[in-house]
């Protein structure tokens, strides 16, 4: 019987340990690339049982056709690359990985925003330019003092608004699919209500690509003055060139981000507003221990699709036999 072959596609670690250790009592073989063309997928994976893949090979509807693997994970959330209609329609499931990096995200979040809240980038930049003093960083306010916002109170929404309460933050939330709890110690508002209220807004919603960014320039304009906006959940909840607009009014004064409509990012998209704005490479996901929670959980679903069994995540489920035109 030949053995299983599975291809790993665009990723940077170093070696495939983990991934070897979830398939070894499948007796798979591991084969990998960047996967940066349409050509390179099909040259190593087209042959694959199962892919595992990063965010950047692109699984459009012509590459999908030459594939002739059960199923794509995705080691992460986000789906953005694979088209999931042209995947049903050849009967390819599609996994991902939603419960890791809970705590790095919402560290992250709260990171960048203490770094601006208390200005520390503006700090750096005026001692080096050899100034010295704080005059021209005033005022700075206590936790005790702010309000932080919350959208989308998930997983990482509540380790956020968690870890803004425990600095001393009075924090308010909003989702629209989601109930705040009362007994969470954080008050349920409506988006509105939090724009024009938080001194920090930090976004942790899912977003609707199709919808138009949930921030665009009517929205930005009814932020707080002197407020913080921060982004690590997905770069198309934002209007960029509004936001860039919106800065130079102060509504917000500062935005940290790090995600990005466009990876990587151009910082030239700022440079009007570069001392506002911190910039982070899509990391807010990544410590050690997220990685390695990451790559075992994305290991488990693929070898569930190469034992036939079905996805913990599934986005494009497993096809049932007889959708895929074969006896049960």
């Amino acid at each position: 019987m030949t053995a299983p072959l599975v291809a790993i596609l665009g990723t940077r670690y170093p070696d495939f340990a983990i991934e070897e250790a979830a398939f070894a009592p499948l007796g798979a073989t591991i084969v990998s690339d960047p996967g940066g063309s349409p050509e390179a997928i099909s040259a190593v994976a087209g042959k694959a049982d199962v892919i595992l893949a990063g965010s950047a090979p692109k699984f459009t509807a012509e590459v999908l056709a030459a594939l002739n693997c059960r199923g794509i994970v995705r080691y992460g959330v986000g789906t953005d690359s694979v088209d999931l209609e042209a995947a049903r329609q050849h009967g390819i499931a599609v996994g991902r990985v939603a419960d890791y990096g809970t705590e790095a995200v919402a560290f992250h979040a709260v990171a960048m925003a203490c770094a601006l809240v208390r200005r520390l980038p503006a700090a750096d930049r005026a001692i080096r330019a050899g100034g010295w003093g704080f005059a021209e960083l005033r005022p700075l306010h206590l936790p005790s003092t702010l309000t932080a916002g919350v959208v989308g109170f998930g997983r990482i929404g509540r380790q956020a608004a968690a870890y803004f309460r425990g600095l001393g933050f009075t924090v308010v939330a909003h989702d629209e699919y989601v109930e705040v709890p009362g007994a969470s110690g954080v008050r349920d508002v409506d988006l509105r209500t939090l724009l024009e209220t938080a001194d920090v807004v930090s976004l942790h919603a899912p977003g609707d690509p199709d919808a138009g960014p949930m921030l665009d320039a009517a929205a930005l304009a009814t932020m707080r003055p002197g407020s913080v906006l921060v982004n690590t959940a997905r770069g198309s909840l934002i209007d960029i060139p509004a936001l860039v607009e919106a800065l130079t009014t102060g509504r917000p004064a500062q935005a940290a981000l790090d995600v990005h409509p466009t990876e990587p990012v151009d910082p030239e998209v700022f440079a009007g507003v570069a001392d506002r704005v911190l910039l982070s490479p899509h990391m807010a996901w990544y410590t050690d221990e997220s990685e390695k929670d990451l790559r075992r959980k994305a290991a488990a679903e693929a070898a569930r699709l190469l034992a036939g069994e079905p996805l913990l995540d599934p986005v494009v489920p497993i096809p049932s036999p007889e959708a895929q035109g074969r006896p049960a």
